[in-house]
């Protein structure tokens, strides 16, 4: 890292590994990091605060009502300082509040008044609590939010089982901060515009064309981008999703309205992902009621092409923008993304097979090849969407320094 020391925030909670924090707090000071340790209060019942204030060189907060300054405000102060937040050990107790928005004590009250700097969860408890299906549906929403969530190491538990459940080994856990800060600011000052998401095509007040896509992958591109220091616009069809704190979002419905926002920000932007979903086919004629079933009658809907968004851009790209496109594909993947790279003139397109169950459309999880002009291939195996969001950007900036 730079000469620079690197702000973080150690959230330390009550797990019987807490004694690896310490050694935590270590390692990151001698990676060049500035460390401010906050702990719960059943976690200074295990190991005095006294330990980490000489180990970090700073005072250690214990609560909402002591340290330095404000009282009221010093959780927001803390979030404007930080650059990233790091949760080791993570209890089911720490990463539930988390999920659901309860704020009880210092700790669970500066996360929610982060400011969308990076969140690195390393969880630590029984083996059966920590595959508890509360336990995953809380870990589950804090990676949908982009939060890093590191996999427990497996050993001997305190309880004496042999099972996953051990805090990862604080070099470990250091690394992955340290990889995490490196990343963020990589694309600090770049106006990056992202699409999400499907599009609905009507045909009558009631009916509409579409398909499977969520948005997941969208939303991850573009909270990975702000999460680097980026500029984001979200042009976003209908999706279910909280869009990403930080990012200007753009509401859509169908094709045409994607394509009118896309031409309007596109000018403006650096890099264009192109990771929505558009209706390939609207209806030819949108009936101004709802049509009726019929006993016994067919109904024939006459369909035409929506605007191909991304063809539309090519003679409009300027020198320095970059623009990614994604090939959602069932058979012959490779050969037909690639065939999309150089009909649309793209810099990058992201291939998947939407055909397998619970990759892709609809899924948590993705798997891309990342096909480039020139012939070159990269590919991102099956993992969670906010991880391949994470490779993809990587994949993007190092292209983009090397350009």
């Amino acid at each position: 890292m730079s000469n620079e020391k690197r702000r973080v925030t150690l959230g330390v909670s009550a797990g019987i590994s807490i004694y690896k924090a310490c050694d935590l707090v270590r390692r990151l000071m001698d990676l060049g990091c500035d460390v401010k340790v906050v702990m719960t209060d059943h976690a200074t019942r295990l190991v005095a605060p006294v330990t980490f204030q000489a180990l970090s060189g700073n005072p250690v907060i214990t609560d909402l009502f002591t340290g330095a300054g404000d009282p009221s405000i010093a959780h927001v102060e803390l979030a404007k300082w930080e650059e990233l937040l790091i949760v080791a050990p993570a209890t089911a107790n720490v990463i539930g509040k988390f999920a659901r928005g309860v704020a009880d004590d210092f700790l669970t009250t500066h996360y929610l008044a982060g400011r969308g700097v990076p969140v690195l969860i390393a969880p630590a408890m029984n083996g059966n609590m920590y595959r508890h299906p509360a336990v995953q549906e809380n870990l589950k929403i804090l990676g949908d939010r982009g939060h890093v969530i590191l996999q427990p190491a497996r050993g001997v538990l305190a309880c004496g089982d042999v099972d996953e459940g051990r805090l990862p080994e604080p070099a470990t856990v250091a690394q992955e901060a340290v990889a995490i800060l490196e990343r963020r600011g990589d694309l600090e000052g770049v106006e990056v515009l992202v699409t999400a998401g499907p599009t609905r095509e009507p045909v009558d007040p009631v009916r509409y064309i579409s398909n499977r896509s969520s948005g997941k992958m969208g939303y991850a591109v573009a909270r990975e981008a702000l999460m680097r220091g980026a500029t984001v616009t979200l042009i976003s069809g209908p999706s279910g999703l909280e869009p990403p704190p930080g990012a200007k979002v753009v509401n859509v419905i169908t094709a045409q309205e994607m394509q009118a926002a896309v031409k309007e920000h596109f000018p403006i932007c650096k890099v264009l992902v192109m990771a929505a979903a558009v209706a390939d086919y609207r209806a030819a004629r949108v009936l101004p009621s709802k049509h009726k079933k019929e006993e016994g009658a067919d109904w024939a809907i006459a369909l035409e092409p929506t605007p191909d968004i991304l063809a539309g851009l090519k003679g409009l790209k300027k020198t320095g923008q970059f623009v990614c496109g994604f090939a959602a594909e069932t058979e012959d993947v490779k050969a037909n993304a690639r065939k999309k790279l150089e009909k649309k003139g793209l810099d990058l397109v992201a291939a998947n097979d939407v055909s397998g169950e619970g990759v892709g459309f609809e899924g948590d999880r993705n798997a891309l090849t990342l096909l480039w002009p020139d012939g070159e291939e990269d590919r991102i195996p099956e993992r969670t969407k906010a991880e391949c969001a994470r490779a993809l950007w990587d994949a993007i900036v190092e292209h983009r320094h090397g350009a």
